[in-house]
């Protein structure tokens, strides 16, 4: 049995906060960059232009990649021969999460009583955290700043099992169409099919951690992903909702067995600041 300090796992948090706040991943900026070769709008390559010029500022100067530093979503893969000392588990992330906003300098955008008072909660918190245990006396930290703008157009579709391949490739490009510019594109689309409404969603921003553009290791999801994105990417959203030719970047679809009277289809959309990073302790 190995044992971790709560409060290394608090620095770890701190720190991811704030890095992910500033740098965009290689993945993320070689995708952006392929997306300007590809895309036809004058309009649309100004402004991808544009968002690789920020991130390259943001990375010098230490400032936010984008004025939105988002809900803190931790996802946790703990090796079942781990114990943490010191603290709490989840006081320990929430307070990693406070400090790294609050040093940051990291807006904060939080609130409690989320349907009356909304008031502010000044640090961020509380985070959003998944858990999951795997073998090992390790723990892997993933955290992602989600924005608002694109988290508001996440969509959970109960589909007919007969809708099949078809039928979600309908069903996500009717969700991007109605998001427009409102998601902030180019966008990675995250997808969870299958398993149940709840644990789709959760698999389809788990999808979002993967490697930037890395197809699933399923030939068949991955076919998937290429006639999504194919399809997303005729509706001429383009760059910030402006028109043009890249509206996605990428796809990352998640598939799980579900219940033969159901097709779980969970849509969450990427924003082009896609923003993740990982530590393992």
């Amino acid at each position: 049995m190995r044992e971790i300090n709560a409060a290394e796992i608090s620095k770890a948090v701190a720190h991811l906060a704030q890095k992910t706040n500033f740098e965009l991943n290689d993945g993320v900026l070689t995708l952006i960059e392929k997306a300007l070769l590809n895309e036809v709008s004058p309009i649309g390559c100004d402004v991808l232009d544009k968002l690789l010029e920020n991130a390259r500022l943001a990375k010098s100067e230490n400032t936010p990649l984008c004025q939105d530093c988002g809900t803190a979503v931790v996802f946790l893969d703990i090796g079942q021969d781990v114990h943490i000392i010191g603290d709490d588990l989840y006081t320990a992330i929430a307070d990693g999460v406070r400090q790294g906003y609050q040093e940051g300098c990291l807006r904060k955008s939080m609130v409690k009583d989320p349907f009356s008072a909304r008031t502010n909660t000044e640090d961020n918190t509380p985070p959003t955290i998944h858990t999951e245990i795997v073998p090992g006396e390790q723990i892997k930290i993933s955290f992602m700043p989600k924005g608002g703008g694109s988290e508001n157009m996440s969509r959970l579709v109960m589909l007919k099992p007969e809708a099949g391949t078809q039928g979600i490739i309908n069903a996500v490009t009717y969700a991007v169409q109605d998001a427009g510019g409102n998601s902030c594109p180019p966008l990675i689309i995250g997808l969870g099919i299958g398993a149940t409404a709840e644990k789709a969603m959760q698999n389809a921003k788990r999808s979002l951690l993967r490697p930037a553009g890395q197809p699933n290791s399923n030939p068949e999801v991955a076919a998937l992903e290429s006639q999504v994105l194919e399809s997303v990417n005729k509706l001429g959203v383009g760059p910030l909702g402006m028109g043009g030719t890249v509206t996605a970047m990428a796809v990352h679809a998640e598939s799980r067995p579900c219940h033969f009277a159901s097709l779980p289809l969970a849509i969450n959309l990427q924003c082009h600041s896609a923003r993740h990073g990982e530590v393992t302790l």
